[in-house]
């Protein structure tokens, strides 16, 4: 089985026609980072269940630069989220500067977090963050050998500014410990194409598409569901004019023509599988 969500990210709406459209384009559910205020979170939860759509909560706010203000404020949110009952919580966890005792102590808080309060934890691959590189991923996976992640990589193209020739090793034991996609389509000089439609950026499409085919034949083979979010951002991750800084192309348009594509694509695949 395979699911797919929307990312709150970008979203100007209010919240329950976001969840209106969301519902309307085919989304199984929302990824969003849920607010600390009480009645910000009631209300996002309500209009979930208003519309039938499933919660994964979303962790980015690794600021601090100070590990124990760090690490306060990540069990904080993480315990904050947890509170919300999502499907899982996906973390941009630890910094790029830490060492690796420092962001394994975060990785270790995660799973505490999750054994008590129930909930899964999963860590995303992602710029600035403790899995910021495909070789530094590694080397995390083969010391941390339990920890499951938030494949998007195309942040990794940016990082080793390649479409990742020479780090097959590290992408296919990635690939192994994927649960969720950001569907994301980068390129070596940047974390995002201004428009996957384009024919200028097929080869780079077709690159991730291959990566995506091997994370879900490794969840067919395991009988696991796969989740995706098709996260192209908002400007300035989406391109913007010179001057009037708008943005070339619609980021709703982009992320449901992601959808359309993965689901035609994966159509009458299920865990077993089988045909649908």
């Amino acid at each position: 089985m395979i699911k797919f969500f929307a990312p709150a990210w970008g979203n100007t709406l209010p919240f329950d026609r976001f969840c209106q459209n969301v519902k309307a384009a085919g989304y199984d559910g929302v990824e969003i980072a849920v607010p600390l205020d009480v009645a910000e979170k009631i209300a996002i939860l309500e209009s979930l269940a208003k519309h039938g759509l499933e919660l994964i909560g979303q962790y980015f706010q690794s600021f601090e630069t100070d590990l124990d203000e760090h690490a306060r404020n990540y069990e904080k949110y993480l315990r904050h989220l947890s509170s919300a009952k999502p499907l899982f919580i996906n973390c941009q966890t630890g910094k790029d500067f830490f060492t690796f005792e420092q962001n394994r102590r975060l990785f270790e808080l995660a799973d505490r977090i999750s054994s008590e309060t129930g909930v899964k934890i999963i860590h995303e691959t992602h710029r600035g963050k403790a899995l910021f590189a495909a070789h530094i991923t590694r080397d995390y996976l083969q010391k941390l050998p339990n920890l499951r992640l938030a494949l998007d990589i195309s942040h990794w193209c940016a990082v080793h500014e390649s479409m990742l020739e020479n780090q097959d090793e590290a992408v296919k034991l990635a690939i192994r410990h994927t649960d969720h996609i950001h569907s994301r389509v980068g390129h070596p000089e940047g974390p995002q194409v201004s428009d996957p439609r384009a024919p200028e950026w097929a080869a780079f499409l077709e690159a991730h598409l291959a990566w995506w085919d091997q994370v879900m034949a490794t969840h067919l083979e395991n009988q696991t569901v796969l989740t995706v979010t098709t996260e192209f951002g908002p400007a300035p991750y989406l391109p913007t004019l010179p001057y009037t800084q708008m943005p070339v192309v619609s980021q709703w348009d982009v992320n449901v023509f992601m959808l359309n594509l993965l689901k035609n694509r994966y159509s009458g695949k299920d865990v077993s599988g089988s045909s649908c």
